[in-house]
């Protein structure tokens, strides 16, 4: 794999006077990739069946010939007036019962069969116009699916949709009945007709019907998604990609990946920081022109496994954004740090957002990598040096990336069921699986993330499996097969996948005869203190070790109260808690030594990275620490030299 670099454009935003001009100082700064398209639909169809194309050949021609490769993408986030006033009722409803408006953008329900239609129309006269350009290069579906909480919407349309959902899935209103539980609370249906949206109820609604309705308005973006695909696949063999967003989880991001080449996801380290970070002030402004150390790094390794090994950064942070509710600008040097990061996990195409700063509407307070006046910005600079060092560094070959050790299960459906019911406020899946993930970075160590779908667990010698939600028969048979160590909690297999629990009680572990008796969740100041140190918070269960006088369990890790916090048996290890960031770090660190891994503690702010021929030290401090012997600048990356 030999990196490029790209950039997001809007020629529509412009005189096509710019164009050429544009075209030939991105190619003199060293990109090689241009998106262009995705939210231009009024400028194509300014009215209904009345198009405009002659601008877009101008623009793909003149960016084309200056030898830049496009990826055109369907403007379907973007729906323009006339639109609604063809369908009004196209708007997706949030969970208050209000109708979104017009005036912004994702402002359309996925389970509106017009709009889907009209989606499906555009994106096959893209496709059919363009497909036999030499320089398209890729197909963009869309824009940012599930921004600005989009995706679960209580419309008649959902409300539709989601009864034929139903239907299909159980057949009968019995079925139905049974799965959710719903003799409790006589809430029995005599048909499917009968069923609402899991909305404005007096308390809180069956969580059955909740996940079951998280479910459907999943299924409703994955098939959006393949029905562009699929008009697009009709006219050309291009790849296609999606450009994903930072902790966007209300859809199964797996299986819209299915559908398409290539992953992608736009990286903001320093507005998420500040509206998707719960780390704290004191974290907040250590790093507030850096972003969190590790953030970035777990959704590039998240949206490699999503597109099977092949991800890009659509869009990559230049300078201070507009969305946050603080907006600094970037640390000198943290541009060139987050562009190499990305490549160090493997990503193909790395492209900032935007080219040049627009002067008007919603974004004119987001730094482009030009400024409105067209002069270069001040990280500029920062990316034509990339582009330098990457031709340096593929001089005589490939970047190739390299399997890690340790593999780390996340798992879209475990959100959505924790978020249902979290039986304590401060419980929140994406955050366990995170602390887990810096955690291991803290120890020196790359990792690859898994979903739970996977046919295979691959080669790694660990395998972390915190909170997920239920077992189902693949996974049991991937974690039977699985011959290395194995780390799995707090909350794992504590339902069936109609949200109740066990029969056997949780955690149901294939072969490994522990039962959680009770569970608790804990309120600030009421932790847990370990025996080895650092405390149990948020989250304790009770294990129930004595039920089989057969089985051999070692208590590895227990409470000063004595109440057992981490089991092991054989190969596999189950944790009852939610450690904090001391005893997490000694529990992976014993995790590590059973599997053969060797690991280091890193210095506050350094993380590492290792691909197959190169290892990548990178410094999120903001100042020069010395690592190894070896002083690494203040938002610095140091390439180590080749693996041998």
């Amino acid at each position: 794999m030999k990196p490029t670099l790209g950039t997001c454009y809007y020629p529509e935003h412009w005189p096509n006077e710019l164009w050429a001009d544009d075209a030939r100082r991105m190619v003199d700064a060293g990109l090689k990739v241009v998106r262009i398209g995705e939210f231009a639909w009024s400028r194509l169809e300014p009215k209904p069946e009345q198009f405009d194309w002659q601008w877009m050949d101008q623009a793909i021609n003149t960016l084309g010939e200056a030898g830049l490769e496009l990826v055109l993408g369907t403007p379907t986030a973007t729906p323009p007036r006339w639109m609604l006033d063809r369908y009004p009722d196209m708007l997706a409803v949030d969970a208050a019962g209000h109708k979104r408006k017009f005036g912004s953008r994702r402002h359309y329900c996925f389970s509106h069969v017009g709009y889907k239609d009209e989606s499906l129309r555009i994106a096959s006269l893209l496709a059919e116009r363009y497909a036999q350009s030499a320089h398209i290069a890729a197909w963009q579906i869309d824009n940012e699916y599930g921004c600005h909480e989009t995706v679960v919407s209580y419309s008649d349309s959902a409300r539709l949709g989601f009864r034929y959902w139903l239907r299909d899935k159980y057949q009968s209103i019995e079925q139905l009945n049974s799965a959710w539980g719903n003799v409790f609370w006589s809430m029995e249906y005599s048909s499917f007709e009968q069923i609402d949206l899991p909305n404005l109820t007096v308390t809180e609604a069956n969580p059955a019907h909740v996940l079951d309705f998280r479910r459907f308005s999943s299924d409703q973006v994955v098939d959006y998604n393949r029905a562009q695909a699929d008009a697009i696949r009709k006219h050309s063999s291009k790849p296609l990609i999606h450009n994903y967003m930072g902790r966007i989880t209300d859809f199964d991001h797996y299986k819209v990946g299915k559908d398409l080449e290539i992953a992608s996801w736009d990286s903001y380290p320093l507005g998420f920081l500040e509206d998707r970070n719960r780390l704290g002030e004191e974290h907040k402004i250590k790093y507030a022109r850096q972003g969190d150390p590790d953030f970035q790094a777990f959704h590039h390794d998240l949206y490699r496994a999503v597109g099977n090994g092949r991800w890009w950064v659509m869009e990559q942070q230049p300078g201070p954004v507009n969305w946050a509710p603080h907006n600094p600008a970037p640390l000198p040097g943290m541009v060139r740090l987050w562009t190499w990061e990305a490549i160090a996990h493997q990503a193909e195409t790395v492209c900032y957002f935007r080219w040049r700063q627009a002067p008007f509407a919603q974004e004119q307070m987001h730094a482009g990598l030009l400024r409105p006046d067209s002069i270069e910005s001040n990280y500029f600079g920062e990316v034509v040096r990339v582009a330098r060092e990457l031709g340096e560094l593929c001089e005589d070959g490939e970047l190739e990336g390299k399997a890690a050790d340790v593999a780390l299960m996340f798992d879209y459906e475990s959100c959505w069921a924790w978020e249902t019911q979290p039986q304590g406020e401060s419980f929140d899946y994406f955050e366990l699986v995170m602390d887990f993930y810096r955690e291991l970075r803290k120890l020196g160590l790359s990792v690859d993330i898994v979903s739970p779908k996977v046919e295979a667990l691959g080669e790694a010698k660990l395998l972390l499996i915190p909170g997920i939600m239920h077992w189902t028969e693949s996974l049991r048979k991937s974690l039977s097969e699985f011959r290395g160590t194995v780390l799995i909690g707090p909350r794992a297999g504590s339902k069936t996948s109609n949200f109740s629990i066990p029969d056997t009680l949780p955690p149901a572990i294939p072969n490994f005869d522990c039962k959680i008796s009770s569970v608790e969740s804990l309120r600030a100041g009421t932790e847990r203190p370990l025996v080895q140190g650092g405390n149990i918070h948020s989250w304790v269960e009770t294990m129930d070790l004595n039920h089989n006088k057969e089985s051999d369990f070692i208590v590895v890790e227990q409470t000063e109260a004595g109440q057992a916090v981490l089991v092991s048996n054989a190969n596999i290890s189950y944790l009852g808690g939610w450690p904090d960031q001391s005893a997490l770090s000694r529990i992976l660190q014993r995790a590590c030594g059973e599997a053969g891994i060797e690991t280091e503690t890193m210095p506050e702010g350094i993380r590492r990275r290792a691909s197959a021929r190169y290892g990548f030290i990178f410094n999120y401090n903001a100042e020069d620490i010395d690592y190894a012997g070896q002083i690494i600048p203040a938002a610095g990356v140091v390439f180590a030299s080749k693996i041998k």
